[in-house]
C-alpha cells in the first residue's frame, strides 16, 4: 500500500475513534433534562418552544420558590400551579423545585444571627411553613417533586447557608425533610446540591445523612476564568468527588444548575458535561438558560448552543410505564393552612414534636483544606 494510502487510512481510523464514543454516549441512554427559563406560568410557555429548538423531549421542570419571606417557601400558588399542570401532562415529567431554607434567602443575613436561626429551625420554628409547602404540593398533583433544599449552602449567596454552624444546618435540613415528608400523600425526593468545588466551606461538613437524602447534586458552572473542564473533575470537592461520594452513599447524581460563566463562549465546558453527564449515574441534569449561562436564550454564545443542540438534541425519551394510579388531571385547590399548624411559628419549638436528633452547641468546622 503507498504511504499515502495508509496515512489516509490510519486518520480516518483516528477520526473514527474520536467519533465514536461520543456518538455512542449520546445514543446509549436519555438523561432527563430541562432547563430553567422563568420561575412562573412564563417558563412553563417556553418549555415547549426550547424542547422544539432541541429536537428532544424536555421533561424535567425546573423552578425556584422566592425567598424574600416565608409566605414565598410555602409556595405561592402563582408558581406551582402551572408547573404542577404541566407536571401531570405526561407521566415521564417530573418538578424540580429549589426551596430556600431561610428567610430572606438572598439578603444577607448577619453571621452573629444566623447559628441562632438555625438551631430553631432544628427544634421546630418553622415546621409549619414547610408542611403548608408539602400539602399545597400533595393537593396539587405534585407530590413527588424533587426537593433541592438549601441550595449552594457550602456558599456566601443565600440565608440558608452552612458555614456559620454546620451542626445546626444539618438539624434543620433533617427537621424539614421529616416535617414535609410526614404530610399525607408525600412522596417527595430530597437534593443535596452545592457548588462545585469547596466554595467557603466543604460540602461534605455539611451532609446531613444518608436516611434524608436522595440525591447528591452538583451546581457546576464554567469557572473560575481559565480552567479547563479537566479541572473541575479533579478539583477538591470536584465532579470526580461529587461523583464517588455519591457511589460510596449509593445515590445518583444531579446537576440542577448547570451552565457557562467565566470562561464565555466555551463549546468545550458542554462537550465535556455532556460526556460527564452521560457516563454517571444521573437522575436529571437543568441548564440554567439565561445570560451568561445559557444556549437558547442567551445569543452572546452561539458555538456552545450548537455544540448543546448537537449533543442532547435527537435523543428519545423512554416510553412512561403504565400506571393505575396516575394522578387526575382535576386536582383540588390546595387545602387551606391546619388551624393546628399556624403559616406564623410560635416563638418556641412545638412541645408535641419531639427533635429527632440532637442539636450540639454551635462549633467551628475545624481546619479547613486549601482552596482548589
Amino acid at each position: 500500500m503507498a504511504v499515502s494510502a495508509v496515512l489516509v487510512a490510519l486518520t480516518a481510523s483516528s477520526l473514527v475513534t474520536c467519533i465514536e464514543p461520543r456518538a455512542a454516549l449520546r445514543q446509549s441512554k436519555y438523561v432527563p433534562l430541562g432547563a430553567f427559563l422563568g420561575s412562573g406560568p412564563e417558563g412553563v410557555e417556553k418549555v415547549a418552544r426550547f424542547q422544539e429548538w432541541l429536537g428532544a423531549p424536555v421533561t424535567v421542570g425546573h423552578t425556584y420558590l422566592p425567598g424574600d419571606g416565608w409566605h414565598g417557601v410555602e409556595g405561592p400558588e402563582e408558581i406551582l400551579r402551572p408547573w404542577a399542570r404541566w407536571r401531570r401532562a405526561d407521566p415521564r415529567r417530573s418538578l424540580v423545585l429549589n426551596v430556600p431554607m431561610m428567610a430572606p434567602n438572598e439578603a444577607r443575613l448577619p453571621s452573629p444571627a444566623l447559628p441562632a436561626l438555625l438551631r430553631a429551625g432544628a427544634f421546630g420554628m418553622f415546621d409549619a411553613h414547610y408542611r403548608i409547602l408539602a400539602r399545597r404540593l400533595v393537593s396539587l398533583g405534585a407530590a413527588d417533586t424533587v426537593i433541592v433544599l438549601g441550595w449552594e449552602m457550602n456558599g456566601e449567596a443565600y440565608g440558608g447557608r452552612c458555614s456559620p454552624d454546620p451542626a445546626a444546618w444539618k438539624g434543620y435540613w433533617r427537621r424539614i425533610v421529616a416535617s414535609m415528608r410526614g404530610v399525607a400523600g408525600a412522596a417527595f425526593r430530597f437534593d443535596f446540591a452545592p457548588t462545585r468545588g469547596r466554595d467557603t466551606i466543604p460540602w461534605t461538613y455539611c451532609y446531613p445523612g444518608d436516611d434524608v437524602v436522595d440525591i447528591i447534586g452538583s451546581d457546576s458552572y464554567d469557572q473560575p476564568e481559565g480552567k479547563t473542564f479537566q479541572d473541575y473533575v479533579n478539583e477538591p470537592y470536584g465532579l470526580q468527588a461529587q461523583a464517588d461520594f455519591a457511589a460510596a452513599h449509593r445515590k445518583p447524581i444531579s446537576f440542577p444548575e448547570w451552565g457557562l460563566f467565566r470562561n464565555s463562549d466555551n463549546p468545550e465546558f458542554i462537550r465535556g458535561m455532556h460526556d460527564w453527564i452521560a457516563g454517571h449515574d444521573v437522575v436529571y441534569q437543568t441548564i440554567t438558560d439565561y445570560c451568561p449561562h445559557g444556549v437558547w436564550l442567551c445569543g452572546q454564545n452561539p458555538r456552545s448552543s450548537a455544540a448543546y443542540r448537537e449533543l442532547f438534541g435527537g435523543t428519545t425519551a423512554p416510553s412512561p410505564a403504565p400506571s393505575a394510579d396516575a394522578p387526575s388531571a382535576d386536582v383540588p385547590s390546595p387545602r387551606p393552612p391546619n388551624p393546628a399548624n399556624p403559616a406564623t411559628p410560635s416563638s418556641a419549638p412545638n412541645p408535641a414534636v419531639t427533635p429527632p436528633f440532637t442539636v450540639p452547641p454551635p462549633t467551628a468546622p475545624g481546619p479547613l483544606p486549601a482552596r482548589g
